[in-house]
């Protein structure tokens, strides 16, 4: 049998969201012990400069900081990364040119799974943070596909927001879980067939309740990560996601 390949995590962004992941990752490993689950190498890393801040013109560059994790986790053994935050997709390309070893592209990653798994669905609704309206990472990989991406109005989108930074920080009560499952509903009657949960945290407050059918990006990132470290998928290189043009 071939050696498992080690997974690198980029994470801090925020870190109850690089947490969900990995136990995500648990849930979808089969095992029968211990030894049964895959090696993960994380940097939980909260002080990666914020991509929200630095998209909006007013921080840091993260993008440079989030290569220098990329290149710290090959050095420690990962044979390939993932990043989970959707946002930080934007600096994806920062970090596929700073290291040697295959980065899985998130965005890309749900564009192809909605697109096989649900290819008559032409209208997906995403559910994320401003930064994702304003660089439409989804958008423009659907746009190609003849996929309508359909966002909350701008009042919705703003609930949505300060929705994600009470799970940034640490409020996950039964009143925000039932905010985004009117947030979904809102989706709903805006005629999206589908929702993507376009931000890591979202993946902690969503269940069954929520009106809109949904893929949990997170957690298609946990089922892909899995499956590359068991080597039952190749991972192919993805530079077409980086800083586009807003």
């Amino acid at each position: 049998m071939m050696e498992e390949l080690v997974a690198g995590i980029i994470g801090g962004m925020g870190p109850e969201a690089t947490v969900d992941l990995m136990q995500k990752i648990i849930a979808h490993t089969e095992v029968k012990d211990d030894s049964g689950h895959i090696r993960c190498i994380v940097d939980n890393n909260p002080k990666i400069p914020s991509r929200i801040e630095a998209i909006l013109g007013n921080g840091e560059d993260p993008g440079r900081v989030m290569a220098e994790v990329g290149k710290k986790l090959e050095e420690y053994g990962a044979d390939f990364l993932v990043i989970p935050c959707n946002t930080a997709h934007y600096y994806y390309a920062d970090v596929v040119r700073a290291v040697n070893v295959p980065v899985v592209n998130m965005i890309t990653l749900v564009v192809n799974t909605i697109c096989t798994s649900y290819p008559d669905m032409k209208k997906i609704g995403v559910l994320g943070s401003t930064t994702i309206v304003k660089t439409a990472l989804y958008e423009k990989s659907f746009a190609a596909l003849g996929v309508e991406v359909i966002y909350p109005d701008p009042d919705v989108q703003a609930e949505l927001f300060e929705l994600i930074k009470d799970v940034k920080s640490g409020k996950t009560d039964i009143s925000r879980i039932n905010k985004l499952n009117a947030i979904g509903k809102h989706l709903l009657s805006k005629g999206a067939t589908l929702a993507i949960l376009g931000c890591t945290e979202l993946g902690i407050l969503a269940n069954q309740d929520l009106p809109v059918p949904y893929i949990d990006a997170a957690e298609q990132l946990a089922i892909e990560t899995v499956a590359i470290a068991k080597r039952k998928k190749i991972l192919p290189p993805d530079t077409s996601i980086c800083h586009l043009d807003i």
